[in-house]
């Protein structure tokens, strides 16, 4: 059986790069009626954050990206933290040191970097003479007597080539001369991530390691690990990274303010931050950042919409086909579309598959995907039914792109006599034409006797007015609408003034005329 794995150390929130290998892992495996497991590396004590692991998990379930086996669910492999498999991990140690591929070493560590200067001095490659390596038990003991300590390191070839085929890049060479005797047991009886990610694949029958491409150059020191153990050796595929926009180099979530220059990523920002400030949520550049999921699902971002987006980078199906749904990249997803080459993030077109997602969705739908935003918003809002805010989010159609963004029509949800007017929009429509409030006055006492009520009456009445007056509609029409909505833009006029209602419509038309 086809098995793959996520395996994500817990120090910080969930990369947009780790989403594009956790989605790729997952997808290979479901085509295949595989398992896809997911596996904490939490060897490195010193940088895991214990806050930060929720996140990842929260976010793929998010996603969509559900495990088979891992955290939270269990399975026939447990543990699935490295952490707590050390035993585990020092069982491998002392087998390799019992075969004769690894030894004590008791090397200080200016004494290897008089070695390496040495080399350098010289214009050689650096190679350790393994002058402190212990022999045996007798030598170990002598090293230990003068205050030495040990390290345990992999007893590296030092001729010939590893040939592999990489399921993405094709054949691969490495010179074993180029490896260096790495360190997998550090002084204090931690263990080094190439030896656990090693033994944890075997333990959880790992059959395809589909990981970033800066892990292709710790594939030799982990073969090696691998065939001296006698472990079955995985297939492997390296993806290409996840790019800057419009670069070639790696994307970082610690490039914020470099990524901020870049007209589309700083729109995707703002847009974000102007949703988060009305519901006052706290931002900071560790979590609300494009270039992590939590960002997208706090503004109310679709995840299909950013499983689809990052499926696209690096991978294609053909030159034509774009939209897809899990289901679908279950059934075309296949390695031979991976690229080589980097794949940069493009804001703009993750942008255009939210937008494309959103449109999908049913009025029923957008209005569940809505209401929470609501319910956090800062403002004074009055409480709709559903049948308001369905008529709202029917009305507003492809200006509603993400959840969050129903926070633009606040307006109908703020109490009659509580309505705030932008003041440039208010004083250009409403106080400095010297016709504006005697024609709100006029058509405001049409308005109370209308019946029905509704979009087409409206229209009507309107047009009425405006034969009846000799007057163009773009002198009643901006000062009707600043004066229901406090804002010179908005929905069609006469959606706004149906779904409002006759009672708001003209408390707010009266408050405005008192201003």
């Amino acid at each position: 059986m086809i098995r793959t794995r996520f395996a994500p150390s817990p120090t910080g929130y969930l990369h947009i790069g780790g989403v594009r290998t956790a989605l790729f892992n997952y997808l290979f495996a479901k085509k295949h009626g595989g398992q896809f497991i997911l596996r904490i590396d939490d060897t490195d004590q010193q940088r895991n954050v214990k806050e930060a692991l929720q996140p990842i998990l929260d976010g793929l379930h998010w996603l969509g990206i559900d495990w088979d086996e891992g955290p939270e669910i269990g399975g026939p492999h447990k543990p699935y933290y490295q952490s707590q498999r050390s035993e585990k991990y020092q069982a491998a140690v002392e087998e390799l040191l019992r075969r004769g591929f690894a030894y004590r070493d008791f090397a200080k560590p200016d004494e290897i970097q008089a070695e390496r200067e040495s080399a350098v001095a010289d214009k050689k490659t650096f190679t350790y003479s393994r002058r402190w390596m212990a022999q045996n038990d007798a030598e170990a003991e002598k090293f230990a007597s003068e205050g030495r300590q040990s390290v345990v390191r992999l007893k590296m070839p030092r001729e010939g080539k590893l040939v592999i085929n990489d399921l993405i890049r094709g054949q691969v060479e490495f010179d074993w001369a180029a490896e260096q005797d790495h360190v997998i047991q550090r002084a204090d009886g931690s263990f080094i991530y190439h030896l656990a990610n090693v033994v944890d694949d075997e333990d959880l029958e790992i059959s395809h390691v589909i990981r970033a491409e800066e892990h292709l150059s710790n594939t030799p020191r982990q073969i090696f690990i691998i065939q001296s153990l006698g472990y079955q050796l995985p297939e492997y595929a390296h993806l290409p990274f996840v790019a800057e926009p419009g670069s070639k180099t790696k994307l970082s979530k610690r490039k914020l303010d470099k990524y901020l220059k870049n007209k589309d990523f700083a729109k995707l920002v703002q847009h974000g931050k102007s949703i988060a400030d009305r519901i006052a949520l706290e931002t900071t550049a560790d979590d609300f950042n494009p270039v992590i999921v939590d960002f997208y699902q706090k503004v109310g971002y679709l995840p299909e919409a950013i499983v689809n987006y990052m499926a696209l980078v690096g991978w294609a199906l053909d030159d034509r086909t774009e939209f897809f749904l899990m289901p679908d990249l279950i059934r075309d997803f296949s390695l031979e579309g991976v690229t080589k080459g980097a794949a940069s993030f493009d804001p703009q077109k993750l942008f255009a598959f939210e937008e494309k997602h959103f449109l999908t969705k049913t009025v029923e739908e957008k209005v569940a995907l809505c209401m929470p935003f609501l319910e956090k918003s800062q403002s004074v809002c009055v409480k709709r039914d559903a049948a308001f805010l369905s008529a709202l989010v029917n009305a507003a159609g492809d200006r509603i792109k993400v959840a969050g963004d129903i926070l633009d029509f606040i307006d109908f949800f703020t109490p009659d006599d509580a309505l705030q007017y932008n003041e440039a929009d208010f004083a250009k429509r409403i106080t400095d034409p010297p016709e504006a409030k005697t024609l709100l006055q006029e058509f405001r006492s049409r308005l109370a006797q209308q019946e029905p009520f509704d979009r087409t009456a409206l229209e009507q009445l309107m047009q009425q007015f405006l034969d009846d007056k000799q007057i163009k509609v773009n002198q009643i029409i901006h000062s009707l609408r600043v004066a229901v909505t406090g804002k010179g833009v908005g929905l069609g006029m006469f959606d706004t003034l149906e779904i409002l209602g006759r009672e708001s419509v003209l408390q707010r038309i009266d408050r405005s005329l008192t201003l």
